[in-house]
């Protein structure tokens, strides 16, 4: 600070009132720096700048994996590109598939002779020519070669086949080792692993793909920001144009910044915001909200655990304590007993600081 600015820090210090008021006129405040600005417009209702992280929600991601051993023969999608649901994904050549078809036509054909077996034992049963017991032994087995060929023909589902396939298997008898990945949902691909002539084992990821509408937001709030708050709020992003709803309100606090996790799902506008990305959003609370001003960090004043801003008097500012509600990088919500309409410096703060700790003798 130069010496004409100590000089009017002195003056100050001589004028200083014991209500915390710093006495000092326009010619006074210009030297030291100060400038003044009206109150911000009442928040009350809403928690502003909270920091948010946007997500997928759960339910709208999938891994598509290798359900078998085999060879990439052929990616034909890549990352970013949009899919329907049952559209393929990627050829692959496996042993294991022509392995597994092999054991659903031979379960197949047990299957049918112990059903035929059955048949006859039943009627020879009725008949009395045989026992009822080789009868219920016929019986075992036919559930047996049952449950055998049920899970032959699973196991081919779970390896990408569908029905109209597996049936046209049972027709044709014509074993085939090429396997196709299909698309669960309609999507866009966000990962992609492999790529052509990779062997893999199988459950081995290839591709994610994801509902990119609607997103969800991850906010970090403070424990104290959170009492107001109620699950179906309204929720924006006011820089993307993106809104929605409160979700969940977390239970436990973070060990490291002691907030709160909250959740949101983000219908409108989704489009314009990305998974993975860092915005700022806004949520309303309840009627009882305290009134808030979302001020800039310049105008706060720290004084031991304590924050205070100068309010612009006739004679010249004076200090009033506040509550931080959230501490964004530029601007910070704070909660006070304002009437709205008063003007406070928003520059030379530190000045008015050094003054008002003056007053104390620190």
């Amino acid at each position: 600070m130069k010496k004409s600015h100590w000089f009017f820090l002195g003056i100050l210090l001589a004028h200083l009132s014991l209500a915390d008021e710093l006495t000092l006129n326009a010619s006074q405040s210009k030297t030291l720096g100060i400038v003044s600005a009206p109150l911000p417009a009442k928040q009350q209702g809403e928690l502003a700048g909270m920091p948010a992280q946007v997500v997928i929600p759960g339910n709208q991601l999938f891994t598509i994996s290798t359900p078998l051993a085999a060879m990439v023969e052929q990616t034909l999608v890549g990352v970013g590109d949009p899919v329907t649901k049952g559209q393929a994904l990627a050829t692959l050549q496996s042993p294991a598939l022509a392995e597994a078809q092999r054991g659903l036509l031979q379960s197949s054909t047990q299957a049918q002779l112990a059903k035929e077996n059955l048949a006859r034992d039943e009627q020879l049963w009725k008949d009395g020519i045989i026992s009822e017991s080789r009868y219920r032994t016929t019986q075992s087995l036919y559930r047996e070669a049952s449950a055998a060929f049920a899970e032959r023909k699973q196991m081919l589902r779970l390896s990408g086949m569908s029905d109209a396939d597996i049936v046209r298997l049972q027709t044709d008898n014509m074993l085939s080792s090429q396997l196709t990945l299909t698309s669960p949902i309609n999507g866009v691909v966000l990962e992609k692993t492999a790529s052509a002539g990779q062997r893999l084992d199988a459950a081995i990821p290839l591709f994610k793909v994801a509902k990119l509408e609607p997103l969800a937001l991850e906010i970090q709030a403070p424990l104290a920001s959170t009492r107001e708050l109620k699950v179906g709020a309204s929720v924006t992003v006011p820089a993307y144009g993106a809104k929605g709803k409160l979700t969940a309100i977390g239970r436990s606090l973070s060990g490291g910044n002691q907030t709160i996790l909250l959740r949101a799902l983000i219908a409108d506008g989704a489009s314009n915001l990305r998974p993975g990305q860092f915005v700022e959003a806004t949520i309303s609370t309840s009627g009882t909200s305290l009134n808030q001003w979302s001020l800039p960090n310049g105008a706060l004043a720290r004084i031991g655990n304590k924050v205070v801003i100068f309010i612009e008097t006739a004679n010249g500012y004076r200090s009033e304590e506040v509550t931080v509600l959230h501490e964004g990088a530029n601007n910070s919500v704070i909660t006070s007993k304002l009437n709205g309409n008063e003007k406070i410096a928003i520059r030379g703060v530190s000045a008015l600081k050094a003054s008002l700790m003056g007053i104390g003798g620190q």
